[in-house]
C-alpha cells in the first residue's frame, strides 16, 4: 500500500534522529534549519549523541535527547518515546537500527534513505547518485516535505559563557591572544588509518613555534597516548589541552583559535562551522564527500590508487597520509593565518 503523502501542516511534533559522528552532526545542521523553516509551528525533538553538547546553543530545538550506548538500550528508548506521538521521524543515519527505532517510537511518517530498510519507512528516499557531499545528502532527505534547499556551509552558535571558559583554558597553557594560536587535533573516531604520523605533528609544532605561532594540542582523553608520542618526538615542550576540554566546550575552544590542523574528523567540521580555517588531512576518506565547507577551508589529499579505502587500519604502508609533508601543511597554515589578517 502506498504511503499517504506527508502533509507539513499536520506535523505538530517531529523527531530528528541525528548521526552518531560529530562531523556528520555538524553537516546535518543545514537540514535541521531547513526543516525548522518548513515546520514553523511544530515541536522539533532532536535525538543523538551530540545534540546536547555541540548543538546546545542551536535555537528552535524543543527537546534534546541523548542516545544510550547499546543497541538494546536505544531500541528500548524508542519504545519509551511512543507516547510522545510523533507525526514524523526524520532519520538521518542510514542504518537498519535507526529505521527500526523510528518504527518502534510510533512515528506516523518515517523518512530516510531506503536501501535495505524500506519496509520500516513510510517515505523511503532514493540515495543520490554520484559524488554528493554529505551536507547535500542530508538535505535531499527533505524531499518528502516538499523542501528543496541548496547546500550551504554549516554554522554553529556558541554560548558566550563557553567562550569565557575557553579563553581561561588557553591562558592556562600560555596560548595568549597576542600571538596566532593553531590547534593540532589528535585522534580520529574511525581509527588509526586517519592519523598523520606523530613525528610530523611534532615537527609542525616546532616549526610554528619558531615563527612565533602558538601550537596547542587538542583531543579527548583517549588521545593522551598520542599526545605523549608527539611530545616525545618534539625538540621542545608543546602546549596541550588534550583531555581538558569536553564536547560542549569544543565549539567555543576552537572558535578562539586562528586555525586548526587535523584529520578528517569532527573537530575540523566544528572549526569550519565557527569560522576558523581548518587544514584537514585526508587519507582513507574522500574530501569530495566530507571536506569541511566554508571560507578558508583547505583539504590536503595525496590520493594513492588504494584510496579512499575507508579502513580503520592501513594493511600496507599508510601511503595516503605519509605522502603529506610537514612543509606543505605549514604552508597551508601560514596561508590560513594570512587570510585572517
Amino acid at each position: 500500500m502506498k504511503a499517504r503523502a506527508l502533509v507539513r501542516a499536520e506535523v505538530k511534533r517531529a523527531l530528528v534522529r541525528f548521526p552518531n559522528w560529530l562531523g556528520d552532526t555538524v553537516m546535518a545542521v543545514p537540514t535541521l534549519r531547513a526543516l525548522r523553516s518548513a515546520l514553523p509551528g511544530a515541536e522539533l525533538w532532536c535525538l543523538g549523541p551530540w545534540v546536547g553538547s555541540v548543538l546546545e546553543a542551536e535555537p528552535g530545538i524543543s527537546r534534546r535527547l541523548a542516545t544510550p550506548r547499546s543497541v538494546i538500550a536505544r531500541l528500548a528508548q524508542a519504545r519509551r518515546l511512543r507516547p510522545s506521538r510523533f507525526d514524523v521521524a526524520l532519520l538521518l543515519p542510514n542504518s537498519f537500527e535507526t529505521a527500526l527505532a523510528g518504527w518502534l517510537c510510533g512515528a506516523r511518517w518515517r523518512v530516510g534513505y531506503g536501501d535495505g530498510r524500506r519496509s520500516l519507512l513510510t517515505h523511503a528516499v532514493a540515495e543520490p547518485a554520484g559524488w554528493v557531499h554529505q551536507v547535500a545528502a542530508y538535505l535531499a532527505l527533505l524531499a518528502p516535505f516538499g523542501v528543496e534547499a541548496a547546500p550551504t556551509p554549516p554554522t554553529l552558535a556558541i554560548d558566550p559563557a563557553r567562550r569565557v571558559e575557553a579563553r581561561r583554558l588557553l591562558q592556562q597553557v600560555e596560548a595568549v591572544s597576542g600571538a596566532p594560536r593553531v590547534g593540532l587535533q589528535l585522534g580520529a573516531a574511525l581509527g588509526p588509518a586517519k592519523l598523520w604520523p606523530s613525528a610530523r605533528i611534532a615537527e609542525l609544532a616546532m616549526r610554528l613555534e619558531a615563527r612565533g605561532i602558538h601550537p596547542v594540542l587538542l583531543g579527548s582523553p583517549a588521545a593522551r597516548g598520542l599526545a605523549d608520542a608527539v611530545q616525545a618526538a618534539a625538540t621542545g615542550p608543546i602546549r596541550s589541552l588534550v583531555g581538558r576540554d569536553r564536547p560542549s566546550l569544543l565549539p567555543a575552544l576552537i572558535g578562539e583559535l586562528d586555525a586548526l590542523v587535523g584529520s578528517d574528523s569532527g573537530p575540523a567540521h566544528v572549526a569550519a562551522a565557527v569560522g576558523v580555517p581548518a587544514v584537514t588531512l585526508f587519507g582513507p576518506t574522500d574530501p569530495r564527500l566530507t571536506a569541511p565547507l566554508g571560507a578558508g577551508q583547505q583539504a590536503l589529499w595525496r590520493q594513492p590508487p588504494c584510496a579512499p579505502c575507508l579502513l580503520r587500519e592501513c594493511p600496507i604502508d599508510h601511503r595516503c597520509l605519509e605522502a603529506i609533508e610537514v612543509q606543505e601543511v605549514e604552508a597551508a597554515v601560514l596561508g590560513a593565518l594570512s587570510g585572517r589578517r
